[in-house]
């Protein structure tokens, strides 16, 4: 795992494009995966920027969201499906066709966990997920307590997490769904990187735990410990709890300039 404190914020969104754009010069057609959130928002309009220069293009990539709530229509505006495409797929030259979402208004919601699963398959896999972390330490919509080998199923939202969503909903908790769609810890650990972004000290707790803290289905972030290569990215209110800062800000600043992320 990759520690990486960034002390100027808005360099957060050029260095977790370079994350995913190596991956998208090394092979056109690469499968990404896509998180909404605060957090990747400067890594979609950095990717947009780039795109819009001339600099990247994602015309041959695939995409996959992580999770959506149940029960919003295709087009609410809070619908994630709808998020994605305003906050990135707008600004990008992703084809459309090839930006695939769950759908939260099946009526067989299991059969549609089952089919995600095997898209995700058939596409080859995601070659690097783009995440955020809860302040309870939940990534994507995996609370705690979920299984760290679980796969594409249907949750039921902590009050928190519903709370914090609220925001979105126009302060209106009830109106946050109780349910969602969510990819699970084992099928985000099956991408091949893994770059996650934490901004702010409420999320200092998690990133502690995510980072130092045992592995845990109490803090469900802590399951990517395990795996082998993963990014991620701090603000120094975010990454105010670690224990071993210090080494981590050395270990960055003696990377060597070849080795990329």
């Amino acid at each position: 795992m990759e520690i990486v404190i960034i002390d100027e914020p808005e360099d957060v969104g050029p260095l977790g494009a370079d994350a995913i754009a190596q991956h998208v010069v090394a092979n056109p057609e690469a499968v990404l995966g896509l998180a909404t959130g605060s957090s990747p928002l400067r890594v979609y309009q950095e990717l947009g920027a780039r795109v819009a220069r001339g600099e990247l293009s994602l015309s041959r990539c695939q995409a996959f969201l992580l999770d959506e709530y149940v029960g919003l229509p295709a087009g609410h505006p809070e619908a994630y499906r709808t998020v994605i495409d305003r906050e990135f797929c707008d600004l990008v030259d992703l084809d459309p066709a090839n930006v695939h979402g769950l759908d939260g208004t099946a009526d067989d919601l299991l059969g549609e966990c089952t089919r995600y699963e095997s898209a995700i398959a058939a596409a080859g896999g995601i070659d690097v997920q783009l995440l955020g972390i809860g302040r309870d330490g939940h990534i994507a919509f995996n609370e705690p307590g979920s299984s760290l080998g679980s796969r594409t199923r249907v949750k039921t939202l902590t009050t928190q997490t519903r709370l914090d969503n609220a925001r979105f909903f126009g302060d209106d908790f009830h109106a946050v769904p109780l349910h969602c769609l969510t990819q699970g810890i084992g099928t985000i650990a099956s991408a091949r990187h893994l770059v996650l972004v934490a901004l702010g000290e409420a999320k200092a707790e998690a990133v502690h735990q995510l980072v130092e803290g045992p592995i845990s289905a109490l803090w469900p972030a802590t399951a990517l410990q395990l795996h082998p290569h993963v990014t991620v990215l701090l603000d120094p209110a975010a990454a105010s709890r670690l224990q071993f800062g210090a080494y981590y800000r050395e270990a960055y600043r003696g990377k060597p300039s070849w080795q990329g992320f």
